[in-house]
């Protein structure tokens, strides 16, 4: 009996290290070395301190900021998720359509599907270029700068397809909201107060 449990301790012992200690070190050193503002969680940095991850939407809701998609979990990265109603739900064609008539009623663009629905994630941290470029009137107006200016700014911001092939062009929330509050600061535009709730 003990012939057959050594070999199977050992082995077990080996691949818990090799597996569960060896393994995940190696791939995290390769990660740091290789990638470390993704293996860090895509965090952005702006006078100093974190403002966010690239990768998680936020509540932006001022005037002077770029909105992002609507989210069924309000934001909150802690229950993510769509709102899996079904596309013949009374609720959910309600919704769509008061958000449609707000976002017409802003821009007096048709709105594109990204301003009116939520991502399955409900934390989508990009925005069509369409979404995006309908939005700099309000921008402009809160910042009291030209229209054309924040157009080149959020044009100069659109990321193409990844490998220009995967994906849609797409405009980086956060991002974007830090390069508007460096071109254009907060205090001199009257987008004031603070860009999330």
């Amino acid at each position: 009996m003990l012939s057959h449990l050594r070999p199977a301790i050992s082995l077990t012992a080996l691949f818990t290290l090799l597996t569960g200690l060896a393994y995940p070190l190696a791939l995290t050193g390769v990660a740091q070395a290789l990638f470390p503002f993704a293996a860090n969680g895509s965090l952005l940095v702006a006078e100093g301190r974190v403002t966010g991850s690239a990768l998680i939407a936020q509540p932006f809701v001022g005037p002077g900021y770029l909105h992002p998609r609507p989210s069924a979990s309000s934001w909150n990265a802690a229950g993510t998720g769509a709102s899996n109603l079904g596309p013949i739900s009374a609720a959910l064609i309600a919704d769509v359509a008061a958000r449609r008539a707000a976002w017409e009623a802003e821009t007096g663009q048709p709105a594109p599907i990204d301003a009116v629905t939520t991502s399955g994630s409900g934390l989508d941290p990009h925005v069509s270029p369409e979404n995006a470029l309908a939005q700099a009137g309000r921008i402009a107006a809160a910042r009291g700068v030209g229209v054309s200016e924040v157009r080149s700014l959020i044009e100069g911001r659109i990321a193409d397809r990844t490998l220009w092939l995967y994906g849609a062009p797409r405009v980086n929330v956060l991002e974007t909201n830090l390069a508007l509050d460096a071109a254009f600061p907060p205090s001199s535009g009257g987008a004031e107060g603070t860009p999330t709730e």
